[in-house]
């Protein structure tokens, strides 16, 4: 007989057949089913409101959402204040994101997106989508956080690069399986945990021999990592996670995280948007730097 807690390969329990052709089931989805869909495009004519401040972000606290607003937020503790920006609550599970001006700025309908009305070649106000591509502009423009030498640029962009390639192995596939899908499939959850680790892992070493991901210095690799991973492993992601994936084992990715959470450019960069969580830590709309004296959840009632 097997040790292994799995039954022979030859006799698992009957599985999923694929049709011929896949058709979309709309209710089919779980906690998801009324937001995905299988084509592109609005849903409904709504436009962007438009604040004060050239930058204008419409956004959420999601993990790709804070990176964003951990970077805004950084530019103006270094000084940067034409980095000053508004911060508009787009509502996924509400399907904001399928509004027609939103569409106009990411006609792939998901967070965050950005308009820089005042870009520096002085032309028309330009649109930005996908985070990655969000940090890149920023930092360029304010020349700030991205090493300007070949070598440590280079570095830094593969640490970016790496968290866009690798996350969606976490959120889409790991957190999704182990806390949001309708049913328990240990098959997804036992993939997925393994790779999770796997870039636990990959991290801790990096971190091993450098305070920030791409060395000395900290740049907008950390700030895109962070968020994903240094939230998994303070435990602070999805519920048990950490306990699960026993991510206190990375202690230099622990390390890592608890030194970015004391910045104040982090805490207050993953309150913008947010909408879960202590009152307190929620600023739906950011609009200047007294609202988080006055207008988080808590205050607002």
């Amino acid at each position: 007989m097997s040790d292994s807690k799995f039954p022979p390969e030859n006799n698992l329990p009957a599985g999923y057949e694929p049709p011929k052709v896949w058709q979309w089931e709309a209710g089919n989805g779980g906690q998801f089913a009324s937001i995905n869909r299988p084509i592109a495009g609005p849903t409904h004519d709504k436009d962007l409101p438009i604040g004060q401040h050239p930058l204008q972000l419409y956004s959420l606290g999601t993990p790709n959402g804070v990176k964003v607003t951990i970077l805004l937020e950084e530019l103006l503790d270094a000084g940067h204040t034409d980095a000053e920006y508004d911060a508009w609550l787009i509502n996924i599970g509400k399907g904001d994101q399928f509004g027609s001006g939103f569409v106009d700025v990411n006609p792939n309908s998901k967070i965050p997106a950005l308009m820089d009305h005042k870009p520096k070649d002085g032309g028309a106000p330009l649109r930005l989508f996908e985070s990655g591509s969000i940090l890149v502009y920023l930092a360029e423009k304010f020349g700030a956080f991205l090493p300007a030498d070949l070598r440590g640029r280079t570095e830094a962009l593969n640490w970016l690069f790496w968290q866009m390639g690798s996350a969606p192995f976490v959120g889409g596939g790991f957190g999704h399986f182990f806390a949001y899908a309708p049913v328990k499939i240990q098959y997804a959850i036992d993939r997925y945990a393994m790779e999770a680790k796997r870039q636990m892992d990959v991290l801790n070493r990096q971190l091993a021999a450098n305070e920030f991901v791409a060395g000395s210095d900290y740049t907008i690799a950390d700030m895109a990592i962070w968020p994903w991973y240094g939230r998994l492993a303070l435990d602070d992601s999805y519920p048990r996670a950490g306990e699960f994936l026993a991510t206190h084992e990375y202690e230099h990715v622990v390390r890592w995280a608890k030194q970015l959470g004391a910045r104040r450019g982090v805490k207050r960069g993953a309150m913008v948007n947010r909408t879960s969580g202590d009152p307190s830590t929620q600023l739906h709309e950011r609009h200047d730097a007294a609202d988080f004296d006055t207008k988080t959840q808590d205050k607002l009632g």
